[in-house]
């Protein structure tokens, strides 16, 4: 729903017209899944599907939001920030205003309105997408002074306390920091990074499973607990290593006896998966998008087989992919066990691309997968909406 169609819902639920409009978008990541929470390289891309914030300052402490996606409202006191049972999706929003809170930031209720084309639990980064939204409405509305880093950081903690779910900081680093029509390669122990422009001729293609992601909060964490026991594993032989980050390749297979072989393999996948971040995005800048690709099938087999947070269906659409016209690579993106499949397609071969895996996962799984062909987007930012007169 876009702005003009969500302003007569604000005006609807509040009575009075908004006075800003934050958008974010929501993101793929291209290539280096799992790897943030270990300190390593991601590279996503911010893609043109947004969650969109209306928001207007009341002159009291209260906070009432309306999510039109999930036709729910939900109301609550800055002086008493507590997570919702009754309305998850608004988690989010609280997290991000109570991250303000304990900065110390003097902050005023407000009047809330979320829409969004950024589909829920396809993992294309929703969530993060909203957090981002409502930070920069919660900045501007209360002139807040705080750099774009340390946004990205507010809402990983917002996440993180809220929500329930320790992620890495690549979601809302890229919600926050992407520029048109370029990726963002982020190292994600200093937080450095840089921009890469996308070849020419080549067109981002997200396919959602339309399985509802279920990788929750638990099996997550249970994912980040194998890891830090594989730091935990080789820090006899390594020293004062503190994430999977500072381990090689070739580390690790020496090093194979010291751990389970379920942790080996969690490993195996995060050290292997920052080696091809490094090698594709060298490819890219060399101009070889064909090695690129292929590198996009090696983490979808490492993310099924080493890291299994792949699914049938999933692995139905990389297949897909792999026999359609014009791809150069595909893989399953975001957290696992459902949700999309991110493609690099030749431009002019996106129509029979679609069409093909489209035919294709409906032939082997009888179900409907959704695509989305999208373009690099540039990161959160707002509008004043103007009066009427």
């Amino acid at each position: 729903m876009g702005t003009g169609q969500s302003i007569p819902v604000f005006v609807e639920r509040f009575g009075r017209r908004p006075e800003l409009q934050a958008k974010a978008p929501g993101r793929v990541n291209i290539l280096g899944e799992h790897t943030d929470y270990n300190e390593g390289f991601v590279f996503p891309v911010a893609i043109d599907r947004h969650l969109s914030v209306l928001a207007a300052p009341r002159s009291d402490s209260l906070v009432r939001a309306y999510s039109i996606d999930f036709r729910q409202e939900a109301a609550f006191r800055l002086d008493d920030v507590r997570r919702s049972e009754e309305a998850p999706w608004s988690n989010y929003l609280r997290g991000v205003l109570s991250q303000y809170l304990e900065r110390g930031d003097r902050i005023a209720g407000m009047d809330v309105v979320v829409s969004g084309n950024v589909p829920v639990g396809a993992g294309l980064s929703s969530s993060a997408a909203f957090e981002v939204a409502v930070a920069e409405a919660v900045r501007v509305l209360n002139g807040i002074q705080i750099d774009k880093v340390e946004m990205a950081l507010l809402c990983q903690a917002a996440e993180a306390s809220f929500v329930g779910v320790h992620c890495g900081i690549m979601d809302q680093f890229v919600s926050v920091l992407a520029q048109e029509d370029s990726a963002l390669f982020l190292d994600c122990r200093d937080l450095s990074y840089s921009m890469v422009p996308l070849p020419d001729g080549i067109r981002v293609v997200a396919c959602d499973s339309r399985v509802q992601r279920r990788l929750d909060a638990s099996a997550y964490n249970q994912r980040r607990a194998e890891c830090a026991a594989a730091v935990d594993g080789l820090k006899p032989v390594l020293g004062a290593i503190t994430a999977l980050r500072d381990v090689t390749p070739d580390t690790l297979r020496r090093n194979r006896e010291r751990l389970p072989e379920v942790v080996y393999r969690r490993a195996r996948h995060v050290v292997a998966e920052n080696e091809r971040v490094l090698r594709g995005i060298e490819l890219l800048r060399n101009g070889d998008s064909e090695g690129f690709g292929s590198l996009l099938y090696e983490s979808h087999e490492s993310l099924r087989s080493d890291y299994e947070v792949s699914c049938p269906e999933l692995d139905t659409l990389v297949e897909s992919a792999r026999r359609a016209p014009g791809t150069l690579g595909a893989r399953m993106t975001g957290a696992g066990f459902g949700g999309c499949t991110v493609n690099l397609v030749r431009s002019h071969s996106v129509p029979a691309f679609v069409e093909f895996v489209r035919r294709e996962f409906r032939s082997k799984t009888g179900g409907e997968c959704e695509v989305h062909v999208c373009r690099p987007s540039a990161g959160v930012g707002f509008e004043r909406i103007a009066r009427e007169e």
